[in-house]
C-alpha cells in the first residue's frame, strides 16, 4: 500500500468528521476504505488526532465488527446459532472451507477473494440455515447452493 496514498486517504477521512473526531466512526471509514484495519494506517491515525496508539487499538479490538486482518472483497457468514446449528450450518461451512482451502485459522484466500466467518446469530432464524454475502443474505443454504454461488461470485 503506498503510504503517502493512504495518510493523504485518512487526512480526508478526519476532515470529513469535522472537530470532534469520533474515533469509530473514523476507523468505520478507514476499514470501508480498506476492507480491514491497516497497522500503519491506525499509527498514522493516532499520530493525526493526537491520541495515544493504545486507545486507538482498545477502540478496533473492542468491536466485533473492525478488522486488523485483511478481508476477502467477498465477506461470508455463516450462522451458527441454535436455529441454524440444528438446520445444519456447518456442513455448509465445511463445504465452503474445503472448496476455497480454508480453516478455522485460516479464513480469507490467498487472492483476498473470498473471507469466511461464523457468526453467533444474523437475526434470520426462520429463513436458517442462513449465510450473508457482504450483508446480502441467502436463505435456507446447503452445501451444495452454497458452494454454487462461490462459483457465481467468482
Amino acid at each position: 500500500m503506498e503510504h503517502e496514498a493512504m495518510k493523504a486517504k485518512i487526512d480526508e477521512i478526519i476532515a470529513r468528521h469535522s472537530e470532534s473526531k469520533p474515533i469509530v466512526a473514523i476507523l468505520q471509514d478507514i476499514q470501508e476504505e480498506y476492507r480491514y484495519l491497516p497497522k500503519e494506517a491506525l499509527l498514522y491515525l493516532a499520530d493525526a488526532i493526537d491520541v495515544s496508539i493504545a486507545k486507538i487499538y482498545s477502540v478496533a479490538t473492542f468491536y466485533e465488527n473492525f478488522s486488523l486482518e485483511p478481508k476477502g472483497k467477498y465477506v461470508i457468514k455463516i450462522c451458527d446459532g441454535t436455529a441454524c446449528h440444528v438446520r445444519k450450518s456447518i456442513p455448509i461451512l465445511n463445504a465452503l472451507r474445503n472448496k476455497l482451502g480454508l480453516s478455522d485459522s485460516k479464513k480469507t484466500t490467498d487472492d483476498q477473494l473470498f473471507t469466511v466467518e461464523t457468526v453467533s446469530c444474523l437475526g434470520a432464524c426462520g429463513l436458517a440455515p442462513v449465510m450473508t454475502v457482504n450483508d446480502k443474505v441467502y436463505p435456507a443454504m446447503t452445501p451444495e447452493s452454497a458452494t454454487a454461488l462461490l462459483d457465481e461470485l467468482k
